[in-house]
């Protein structure tokens, strides 16, 4: 199976995300980018075997986002939202929602994405659910808004969900062109715009019964998920941004031999927290269940540090906008917010503060 990143369909696509980055906007969108990952297979790694898909093992997937990390971070963060939406999809009990999406997905007839921060942490601590769903004798009505929605803007598909009154939820395969829906512009962020990533209003919208994906069942993002990648999935983009930081560095270190003395030790961590991915994925990490914790809270360190050292290596060049090493000083800070459970988010502020754990 390790073939397939061996491959020159695979190795085509690296050098395209290598020469042809994301542009970092929000008017932007990696178009180009993702037909390329179609050309390379790349759309089968998620889908079920029996649709004509390789359906990878946690392994082999979190291999392949990290190697398309470490080129272009923006297009592969895209990515796991459409590997989320299809994941929910091939774990449902909707035969009929599966036959239907499951095969236009494979072939980039149609995009799906998820909006489902909501339902997990998002708006949790409120005492009204962002959304609110009713149930109807033919389904159910979604009210509210969905905060986080990554390319909602180019989505055929949203998967989302709402609350009822009860506590249950229900995660749905939702068309953007229903009426009712309104996607809003993208927010500006510090950094990954073309992700196109922003809110979406829910106004009376219908779901019918053969629309609903999981639930109602409470705690319904507990339900399903399938393999997957999990929350290594995260880190597995950190360690691969990580490689690119470094990669870019090692160019500037050939011209300047005195850097490898601080390229050589990020490496060796590097290389560390790659192999304990692998061992997490295979779920033979020493660590057992803190394993995904404790590869995250180094992650995040590292590929925030890797990004600093490189701004600092490249001296003024680095520091002006559109500069490699400037943006991806801002792209790392994107994992201090993208799905960081709290215990890692404390370990990483007790690390920028020099605080005792």
């Amino acid at each position: 199976m390790e073939d397939i990143f061996k491959s020159s369909e695979f190795t085509a696509l690296l050098q395209t995300l290598q020469q042809r980055p994301c542009e970092d906007r929000s008017d932007a969108w990696p178009v180009e980018q993702f037909a390329a990952m179609t050309n390379a297979g790349v759309m089968q790694w998620d889908q079920p075997e029996e649709l004509g898909g390789l359906d990878l093992s946690a392994v082999f997937m979190l291999e392949g986002l990290r190697v398309l990390a470490s080129t272009c971070l923006v297009s592969t963060f895209v990515l796991t939202q459409r590997s989320a939406a299809v994941r929910r999809i091939a774990t449902s009990k909707n035969e009929a929602a599966k036959q239907n999406l499951l095969p236009k997905l494979l072939t980039g007839e149609i995009f799906a994405t998820v909006g489902i921060s909501h339902l997990t942490t998002s708006g949790q601590h409120l005492k009204t659910p962002l959304v609110h769903a009713t149930e109807t004798a033919d389904g159910f009505v979604l009210n509210g808004t969905v905060p986080w929605a990554t390319s909602a803007t180019v989505a055929d598909y949203l998967i989302t969900g709402g609350t009822l009154d009860d506590g249950r939820q229900i995660l749905v395969a939702l068309p953007t062109t229903r009426d009712g829906v309104e996607v809003l512009p993208p927010v500006q962020l510090m950094a990954l715009n073309a992700s196109q990533t922003g809110a979406v209003k829910l106004a009376d919208v219908p779901v019918t019964r053969d629309e609903v994906l999981h639930g109602p069942v409470t705690a319904v993002m507990q339900q399903g998920t399938g393999g997957g990648a999990g929350s290594l999935g995260t880190s597995a983009l950190a360690i691969g941004a990580t490689a690119g930081n470094l990669r870019n560095m090692n160019v500037e270190a050939q011209k300047r031999p005195e850097l490898q003395q601080f390229l050589t030790p990020l490496q060796t961590e590097l290389d560390s927290l790659s192999q304990s991915l692998q061992l997490a994925a295979a779920g033979t990490h020493p660590d057992g269940d803190k394993a995904a914790e404790n590869i995250r809270r180094k992650a995040n360190s590292l590929v925030m540090r890797s990004a600093q050292t490189w701004l600092a290596v490249t001296k003024g060049a680095g520091y002006v906008h559109g500069h490699p090493a400037e943006r991806a000083v801002r792209e790392s800070m994107f994992f201090m917010v993208w799905s960081c459970p709290q215990p890692v988010l404390i370990a990483n502020l007790q690390e920028l503060a020099c605080s005792a754990s």
